[in-house]
């Protein structure tokens, strides 16, 4: 195996181990092969079955760039325009400020209209039932629940950027009608099989009656490791695929072939593809400068290489910049599944990631594997830096002769703060502001006031300014 790939497994098992995420599943692809591929951990944790390449998992919304491959698709076939208004063809009868929502403004995410939190309920309805049931059967019954969503729209459409779930399940019945197929039919027919994805399903009874499925799986407040299940049927076109990396690598290597099959047939037109990774709309946070590592350029925009604004998206795509390049793909989760799509076209590179469960992000999985495939440092990403620099701090801190004592432990990109009390127990965050090999700057609240937190780290010699105290690290 090449170095680089032996230190993306280090880090990967790391990551698995730290947040207690159970399986993963991974594939790179690069010049057309895939070069590495490996199974992480458990599919079935109970079972102590281990996760192999060919592991099946929910992929999320990464299933919304396929939503948006069937609609260029229909476009190309004259059936649809993605100009079209959303009334054309569904009784859609919101118009955020008086105008009308078209196709490419739900598949941009820019109709006015917030989130709706219509999947964030169905998911952990199924995940822990509540009194409380939404049922939305499919885009009709869509279409009633979002009949009064008029009352708050926020902009008008293609202003601003609001990831709208139900935008893409109202998608999903266009597609059908303009079709005259089911969507997940339509997909089946002509994404799917074209491409020999052979085993990536939609229903229960398919996934189930696969021998390498992953048990999708959540973990309560203390920790503890629970086998789930997936909202089947519930969620479609905006998420509801099932899939596995060798079939996605096929998925990702079509994208860099410019929309042909691995045997040369044409699924979808180059100038297609190019609309949908084409930046349309920044995305939240619109300007940002990193904790750790110098701010991100090169990220394709309207405005060109090295804008203030790195994040864009497109239709079912995402543009992000890293290491001067330019990664388009998509994030997904269920909760009790995440995933990562990420590609470099002018590389010929790109990785997938999936695993059965909500914990360490797939996206920062995926740059690191993208930076080892190129021949970077990958621990000099700065999401790398930061972990490595904020567990640098962790410990028990004591004042002069230990009078007061204090554990710093990280709680992903913050610092947690314990008063050791058994009577007035205290738990303070702290928000970094900047971070380096000798230390950082971070802040927290003290009534409604901020309260300014300085760390200074000599080797292994660390002191904690807060307040009226100073605090020097005496343990782990």
């Amino acid at each position: 195996m090449p170095q680089r790939f032996a230190q993306l497994d280090r880090f990967v098992l790391e990551r698995m181990s730290s947040t207690k995420l159970p399986g993963l599943s991974l594939a790179v692809v690069e010049d057309g092969e895939v070069t590495h591929r490996r199974g992480y951990g458990f599919r079935d944790w109970n079972a102590g079955i281990a996760a192999t390449p060919a592991t099946l998992y929910a992929i999320g919304s990464v299933t919304k760039s396929f939503t948006c491959i069937a609609l260029m698709q229909l476009q190309e076939r004259g059936l649809l325009d993605i100009d079209d208004p959303v009334d054309k063809y569904l009784d859609f009868a919101v118009k955020p400020h008086g105008k009308p929502v078209l196709l490419r403004h739900f598949m941009s995410h820019t109709s006015g209209i917030p989130a709706l939190g219509f999947a964030e309920h169905v998911i952990r309805q199924t995940t822990h039932p509540r009194s409380s049931l939404l049922t939305v059967g499919g885009p009709e019954d869509m279409l009633g629940f979002v009949h009064d969503a008029g009352e708050w729209v926020e902009s008008a459409p293609g202003e601003r950027w609001f990831y709208l779930n139900e935008g893409y399940v109202l998608l999903g019945g266009v597609i059908s009608a303009v079709s005259r197929m089911s969507y997940n039919e339509y997909v089946r027919s002509h994404i799917l099989e074209p491409l020999g994805m052979n085993r990536s399903f939609f229903a229960r009874a398919d996934v189930e009656r696969d021998p390498d499925a992953a048990v999708p799986s959540v973990f309560d407040r203390e920790g503890n490791y629970h086998p789930s299940e997936y909202a089947w049927g519930k969620i479609t076109s905006e998420g509801g695929l099932i899939s596995n990396v060798d079939d996605m690598a096929l998925y990702i290597q079509m994208y860099l072939d410019g929309g042909k099959t691995k045997s040369g047939e044409r699924l979808v037109g180059s100038a297609s593809l190019a609309e949908m990774a084409r930046p349309r709309i920044a995305t939240p946070p619109e300007y940002y400068q990193p904790l750790s590592g110098q701010p991100a350029s090169g990220a394709a925009s309207p405005a060109g290489p090295g804008d203030d604004v790195p994040n864009w998206y497109g239709y079912g795509l995402r543009m992000t910049p890293l290491l001067g390049q330019t990664v388009v793909g998509h994030g997904g989760s269920v909760l009790v599944a995440t995933a990562e799509m990420a590609f470099i076209p002018e590389k010929a590179l790109g990785v997938m990631v999936l695993t059965n469960a909500a914990g360490y992000p797939c996206s920062q999985i995926a740059q690191y594997a993208l930076a080892a495939a190129l021949g970077a440092d990958p621990d000099a990403l700065p999401f790398a830096q930061a972990e490595r620099r904020l567990e640098a701090l962790e410990g028990t801190y004591e004042t002069y002769r230990g009078t007061v004592k204090v554990t710093v432990k990280r709680r992903g990109s913050f610092l947690a703060a314990e008063t050791h009390d058994p009577y007035v127990p205290q738990t303070a965050i702290l928000i970094p502001e900047q971070l380096d090999d000798s230390g950082g700057r971070f802040w927290t609240l003290s009534g409604v006031h901020r309260l300014p937190v300085q760390f200074r780290r000599d080797g292994d010699r660390v002191e904690m300014i807060q307040e009226r105290y100073k605090f020097r690290r005496t343990g782990s």
